[in-house]
């Protein structure tokens, strides 16, 4: 009997207990206002309830929270391994910004497991989250945000918009703030603008789709949901979870209303009565909003003088950067670059770009600013008695030219009184600066003879080897460019011409540098392959010496040409004293006297005498000997014998006057 009546006392215990805590439950609730919700609303940070009964989450605040919860919890499962039963809510909110066109961070509708955010942060977190927690699973929030800045980090769409979140500031699907009307248009609102709106969340148990609903207030609740996704919420709630609103400031000052709320589970939250909810308060100007309203005339001032500014400095770049383009230059057009891109990869055609200047331009370095293609620009003064459209055809055809030992022209580009040549960078710079005055870098007997054979190469491609023969006219050490590898390479064809095999170019224009030019080709004004060949002995006797073609001694002031020089240690039997003492002792004897005698002989008066490239090339290369030559043989009136290969038996050379008249008389 005993144990019978304390069965039955437990039982009422255990009856009395849950209708205890099912008491703490509530299931639905609606509020058009707050006034008399102190008991039933608890706000935490900068949260307050007015006295009209507005729940006012923000002030002008910055980088401040406001929270609003319900002091009881809902039950949104029967039984803690549930799930999430059907839900309904909606509630009208309004935004207030300081700046017209701007806003702080937004607010959130939330489904919480406490009241309590000790640890969320501001701005982006809408007092949610922070950095550590965010994206936590254990976090058991579910939240729809009404957002007005856009941030990065959160994959946000816009600085105005609706979003589903799930544990994460990070929403798991957004729209832009909008809602669709009776004939599926799609209208655009915007939050932050103080108009009141009105939200509605609905949550169905069955087939766990979330639609989340904005419209103005007064408008009633559009048939098409804004935001829609099917997710189910079981994993996300617990058995009792806490709602609310959750806001958080910046630095634009903003303030979030909430004017009235209502919500139910198992069912569709009770409408609320627009009626009786409360007013918005009358929004004075702020400091910064008075600042724009008064000074809107100055401010719309300062934009025309900006506009003026704008358009002039557009109009002077237009200036900086025009070209000419003329009708017969679009058959060149794919060899013809911008200036502006020019400008751009020499930073503006800086000193610290230059690499070298003479008499016919300047050359600098650059990187376009697309392909980040490294470039060697030329500016080429535009005063050749050549036609113009004739130079730039010329251009374009050596443009065309493959050739290992040859500098790729990449294109031109022609601009007022100058045409600007782009060459493939060479980093290794020109030869002459491993040659003179004790350089800090030199290079070995090998690499010059190896630079030797390479220019001679290209020289026998473009007078034999080409569709049409190209004389450069300008050969000079300057002029002969090392690869990333030391590979010697002609380059700068900005005086080159060309003509058909077997005929010579009808120019009579002397162009070239002093020291390099052929004495044929000053009496004449015509240039041919010979004459390159000429200035090519003149580089084999500079890479082969170390010194300039023409010096000028420092006591007397007289000139001192590097043949005569050369060729004054040949007539005292010590030829091999005129190399560069820079290359030590480790160098082809050998060569280096063969590498001295053939300069001297590329570089005689008569243009007769000289070999061809393709002579020179075989020479080098070691296809052929070069001729037992004497002083005398490049100095008397005495014939070469028909025995030497490619000279003829009636050529006879200059008297008198010697290797050094030559030179002298080759002046500009």
């Amino acid at each position: 009997m005993f144990f019978k009546l304390l069965t039955i006392f437990f039982f009422f215990l255990s009856f009395f207990w849950q209708s205890l805590k099912s008491s703490s439950q509530i299931l639905d609730f609606t509020y058009n206002g707050f006034r008399d919700t102190q008991a039933s609303i608890s706000t935490q940070g900068i949260a307050t309830v007015k006295p009209n009964g507005i729940l006012k989450l923000t002030n002008f605040t910055r980088l401040k929270t406001g929270h609003a919860f319900c002091t009881k919890p809902i039950r949104f499962k029967d039984s803690p391994n549930g799930t999430v039963s059907s839900f309904s809510t909606t509630f009208v909110f309004a935004i207030h910004s300081e700046i017209l066109m701007l806003s702080s961070n937004g607010m959130a509708f939330v489904i919480s497991p406490n009241t309590s955010f000790p640890f969320s942060g501001p701005s982006q977190y809408l007092g949610l989250f922070n950095i550590t927690n965010d994206g936590d699973n254990t976090n058991h929030v579910f939240a729809v945000e009404l957002d007005t800045i856009m941030n990065a980090e959160f994959n946000d769409i816009n600085t105005n918009h609706v979003g589903i979140d799930i544990n994460s500031m990070k929403s798991v699907k957004s729209s832009p703030a909008g809602y669709w009307d009776e004939k599926d248009q799609f209208k655009n609102l915007t939050l932050f603008n103080l108009t009141r709106m009105q939200v509605w969340v609905d949550y169905d148990g069955l087939t766990h789709r979330i639609d989340v609903t904005l419209a103005p207030l007064r408008n009633g609740k559009p048939r098409k949901p804004l935001v829609s996704i099917v997710r189910d919420l079981s994993s996300v709630l617990l058995q009792d979870m806490f709602l609310g609103f959750s806001s958080a400031t910046g630095n634009i000052l903003t303030e979030h209303y909430v004017l009235g709320w209502s919500f139910r589970v198992k069912g569709e939250a009770s409408p609320l009565d627009l009626s009786k909810l409360p007013k918005l308060p009358r929004m004075r100007p702020t400091g910064v909003r008075v600042f724009y309203e008064k000074r809107m005339p100055l401010i719309a001032l300062l934009f025309i003088i900006l506009f003026v500014f704008l358009v002039r400095f557009i109009v002077r770049r237009r200036r900086k950067f025009a070209e000419e383009i003329e009708d017969w230059e679009t058959e060149f057009k794919k060899n013809r670059l911008r200036f502006k891109d020019l400008y751009y990869a020499t930073k503006g055609f800086k000193d610290k770009n230059l690499l070298g200047s003479g008499g016919f331009g300047k050359v600098y370095r650059g990187i376009m600013p697309i392909t980040e293609k490294e470039i060697a620009v030329k500016r080429v003064s535009n005063e050749s008695r050549q036609g113009l459209k004739e130079f730039v055809a010329e251009i374009v055809s050596i443009g065309q030219m493959s050739h290992r030992n040859i500098v790729p022209l990449i294109g031109y580009c022609r601009r007022r009184d100058e045409l600007l040549l782009v060459y493939d960078y060479m980093p290794n710079g020109s030869l002459d600066k491993y040659l003179y005055d004790s350089p800090k870098v030199t290079l070995d007997w090998k690499q010059r003879f190896k630079v030797i054979k390479d220019v001679a190469s290209g020289l026998f491609y473009l007078h034999e080897e080409w569709e049409q023969v190209v004389i450069h006219r300008d050969v000079k050490a300057s002029n002969v460019l090392l690869d990333a590898e030391l590979n010697g390479r002609l380059g700068d064809f900005g005086l080159s011409q060309l003509c058909n095999h077997g005929s010579n170019p009808k120019t009579t224009h002397i162009v070239g540098t002093w020291g390099y030019l052929a004495p044929d080709h000053w009496r004449t004004g015509r240039p041919t392959t010979g004459t390159d060949v000429f200035a090519f002995g003149v580089l084999l006797l500079e890479v082969a010496c170390g010194r300039h073609p023409i010096e000028v001694h420092k006591n007397s002031g007289e000139r001192v040409l590097l043949a005569d020089w050369v060729y004054g240690f040949w007539v005292d039997g010590n030829i091999l004293n005129a190399k560069d003492p820079n290359l030590g002792s480790e160098y082809d004897q050998k060569e280096v006297e063969m590498v001295l005698k053939l300069g001297l002989l590329c570089s005689h008066s008569d243009p007769q005498v000289r070999p061809t490239m393709r002579q020179v090339l075989h020479y080098l290369r070691g296809d052929a000997m070069l001729p037992d030559l004497s002083p005398l043989d490049l100095r008397g009136r005495e014939s070469v014998s028909g025995k030497y290969h490619g000279f003829s038996e009636s050529s006879t050379f200059t008297t008198g006057s010697s290797i050094a008249h030559s030179i002298l008389s080759s002046g500009r």
